[in-house]
């Protein structure tokens, strides 16, 4: 099995220094929608000037790096326990040359280890093995303000007048989104995860943030739900940063899940405006970026 650690240092190194262009294109045409000289085009304007600089430094967007969560997809010949190691090398490596900053703290005793590593879940990886030779490994850099914005939903929600339903997972995704107001660093990119446990939904509200700003779901329901909240959720004038104006979100994605008959989750990741995804594809003696 080949060493990977240079190739997930520098997948680490993208995602943390280099917005995606789908994600830095949204963030200019959200600007060029708000109105010159308002508080919600200067925060833009701030945003995409970081942004630059970012690149041209080879710095963090954010001096949030948050958490590194890797999606690895692997054939069946190759050892998961190996491919955990050389991951977690490589996260310590990019934090040695600050690409990460240090974040992983023990939550009973407060100390930082230094170096991003943790117990397993830190940072966290999840692996699926594949057919075929190809490795696919996506990062998501997911930052803590963000992630404290999170929320999920058992519905039916009274309070809301949310039934088990898409119209009851409209509301509560509003809700969700209206709550934040500013503090997810809006504006920001929102993975929606209807059904499944607790846990799975989290955890697929968090993976289909790897889906490209404005694509298209191949379910014609959810597509539309997608579209709806995009548009809804805009115009409830949170703005830039909480600063009001026209965009609060970028984007919406929504996957479905089986559930049990008795529960009714619904789950929203909410991303920053920093959403730092890169993909890494290794096949054969090839490797590339996207």
């Amino acid at each position: 099995m080949r060493d990977l650690i240079d190739a997930f240092l520098e997948l680490v190194r993208r995602a943390s220094t280099d917005l995606p262009e789908d994600v830095e294109q949204a963030l200019r045409r959200a600007m060029a929608e708000e109105e010159a000289a308002s508080a919600a085009h200067s925060a833009l304007e701030a945003i995409l000037q970081n942004v630059s600089l970012a690149r041209r430094e080879s710095s963090p967007v954010c001096q949030d790096t948050g958490t590194p969560i890797f999606f690895v997809r692997h054939p069946q010949s190759w050892s998961t326990r190996v491919l955990r190691e050389q991951i977690r090398s490589a996260v310590a490596q990019a934090t040695a040359h600050s690409y990460l900053r240090p974040n992983a703290v023990d939550s009973i005793t407060g100390a930082n280890s230094g170096n991003n590593l943790g117990d397993e879940a830190f940072p966290t990886i999840h692996f699926e093995e594949i057919e075929g030779d190809t490795l696919t490994a996506d990062l998501i850099l997911k930052g803590g303000g963000c992630e404290n914005v999170g929320a999920q939903y058992s519905l039916p929600h009274d309070a809301l007048s949310a039934g088990r339903d898409l119209a009851g997972v409209r509301k509560v995704v509003l809700d969700a989104v209206y709550r934040a107001q500013g503090m997810g660093c809006a504006p920001g990119i929102l993975g929606v995860a209807v059904g499944g446990d607790r846990g799975s939904s989290f955890a697929v509200s968090k993976e289909v943030l790897l889906r490209k700003l404005g694509d298209t779901n191949a379910d014609p329901k959810l597509d539309a739900l997608e579209k709806r909240l995009t548009q809804e959720a805009n115009q409830l004038g949170i703005g830039p940063m909480g600063f009001g104006g026209k965009t609060t979100v970028l984007d919406v994605k929504v996957r479905a899940m089986h559930r049990l008959p008795a529960s009714f989750f619904v789950s929203v990741s909410y991303m920053c405006w920093a959403h730092r995804r890169r993909r890494m594809v290794v096949q054969q003696d090839r490797i590339s970026y996207e």
